[in-house]
């Protein structure tokens, strides 16, 4: 997969600043309950030796993709991760294209609790539960 494909198949570059441009580009397709978050695993994501993809990139990817739809589901309020989970299934190898589905499972006042299947291809790689605290805005 490259950025040409994924383009063609509608995905869209999702912006990011901060840690989380470091460990993009990320890409995008659908929207609300529907939208998937997706990167190409490139060899700065990896553990060399064996050529599959490190589990802390695994993790951080699930906190990028889970807090992205904790925020849009809020409508951009400001969250931070209080809480993230994650079970390892399967390897993602290099130059895979990796997903993660997340799904809000309850939002409080306060919380929001998160829960997603990370994939390649058709493979779940990966499985993640957190939950949210909501800010208050300044």
């Amino acid at each position: 997969m490259d950025p040409t494909s994924l383009k063609s198949a509608g995905w869209t570059p999702l912006e990011t600043g901060g840690f989380s441009g470091l460990i993009g580009p990320f890409w995008m397709r659908g929207a609300g309950a529907d939208r998937v978050i997706g990167f190409i695993a490139e060899s700065r994501h990896g553990n060399n030796h064996l050529g599959t993809v490190h589990g802390g990139a695994l993790m951080t990817f699930a906190d990028i993709s889970l807090g992205y739809a904790v925020v849009n589901a809020l409508g951009g309020a400001n969250c931070v991760p209080v809480q993230l989970q994650t079970q390892f299934v399967s390897s993602a190898r290099m130059g895979e294209f990796i997903t993660c589905r997340a799904e809000l499972v309850r939002h409080s006042s306060q919380l929001v609790f998160m829960r997603g299947l990370i994939s390649a291809g058709d493979r779940t790689v990966a499985s993640a539960d957190g939950i949210w605290k909501v800010l208050k805005p300044k």
